[in-house]
């Protein structure tokens, strides 16, 4: 039951870019519309500016994810790999890869029932880097990406706030600038493509 798994948090930002080639109607639809594609295929990071796992210190740390979908988000059978920072102790390093794989449950829990087959989880050096409104998350040789938000009326970002996405609330529209992922055996090229910036605010198991 969930009261017997070890308390978590994570707060920070999140960064996603996919195959749509449009702004992804996952948002909006909450995955009952399909991707523009029929499918998705992606890649997020996240940066985590304070958290822990059961009494272990996150903060500081970032994770990359590989993601696939083979239609509608809310039907399941996804495909996922995570990529956990070098930095991390063994201790966060198993959190990190329960919380990413739904096993902490709370915010992430859907991962559980969603993903059907995770490729794999590495060490890898992640690096989460903001220049401007320029986000870019780099996984060694796996995971190259580029993203920035998409500017509305007068320059300022475009925002979909108050949503009931698993995410977060509000999700910044962004397109990539660059998008590069050559993991578990995928050759993407993402570049023009949708990208979402969240903050987010996770927490389980409950």
């Amino acid at each position: 039951m969930a009261k017997d798994l070890p308390e978590w948090a994570i707060k920070g930002e999140l960064i996603l870019n996919c195959n749509c080639t449009v702004f992804c109607p996952c948002v909006i639809s909450l995955g009952d519309h399909p991707p523009t594609e029929g499918y998705c295929m992606g890649w997020a990071g996240i940066r985590i500016d304070k958290g822990n796992y059961d009494g272990e210190d996150l903060s500081g740390l970032n994770v990359g994810l590989l993601l696939e979908i083979p239609g509608k988000m809310g039907r399941g059978n996804w495909k996922a790999a995570a990529y956990i920072d070098e930095r991390a102790s063994d201790k966060a390093y198993e959190g990190l890869l329960k919380v990413f794989t739904g096993q902490a449950r709370g915010t992430t829990g859907l991962f559980k029932v969603l993903v059907s087959e995770f490729l794999g989880a590495e060490r890898a050096p992640v690096q989460f880097e903001t220049e401007g409104k320029t986000r870019r998350l780099t996984v060694g040789k796996a995971i190259r990406g580029e993203i920035s938000p998409v500017p509305g009326h007068g320059g300022k970002d475009m925002v979909i706030t108050n949503t009931e996405y698993w995410m977060g609330p509000d999700i910044t529209v962004a397109k990539a600038d660059k998008a590069r992922v050559r993991a578990f055996g995928r050759v993407w090229d993402f570049d023009g493509r949708s990208a979402e910036i969240c903050q987010i605010d996770w927490h389980g198991p409950n």
